[in-house]
Order: structure tokens, then sequence, then C-alpha cells
């Protein structure tokens, strides 16, 4: 039975691998795919945040990021 103190490791490897998508100029699709399945709607919201400030921030924005944020609308 899990306790109020266990890690939750979902959450965790979400974390972490939101911090190296956040930092990565060109995130891999596997962490991208990763952050998407495993995800609740907080984290997912807070996803698309991050691929919305990366697609701002370029000059040319990259379509398959976009497609991945429209998908998540």
């Amino acid at each position: 039975m899990a306790g109020e103190h266990d890690m939750d490791i979902r959450a965790e490897i979400v974390a972490l691998l939101m911090e190296d998508i956040e930092r990565s100029r060109f995130p891999s699709a596997t962490m991208l795919d990763m952050v998407e399945q495993l995800a609740d709607q907080q984290e997912r919201e807070e996803y698309a945040r991050v691929l919305l400030d990366k697609l701002r921030s370029s000059r040319y924005p990259s379509i398959p990021m976009t497609r991945r944020l429209l998908a998540l609308a």
C-alpha cells in the first residue's frame, strides 16, 4: 500500500523529461512521446506551455512540434 511519503515515480520521470525538453533546443521525439504517454492533465498543460514557448522562440517553428501541440488541444 502506498503511503503519503512514497515517491511517485511516474511524476518524477515526467518532471525529469520536462526539464530536459525545456532545456534542449531539439528535444528527442522519444522524450516527447514519453511525456505524452505518462503526463496527467496538469502536466499536459505544463507540457503544452513548454512546447508553445519553444514555437514562439523559434524563427522557423518546428512543424512536428506544432502538430504535437495541436494534438493536445
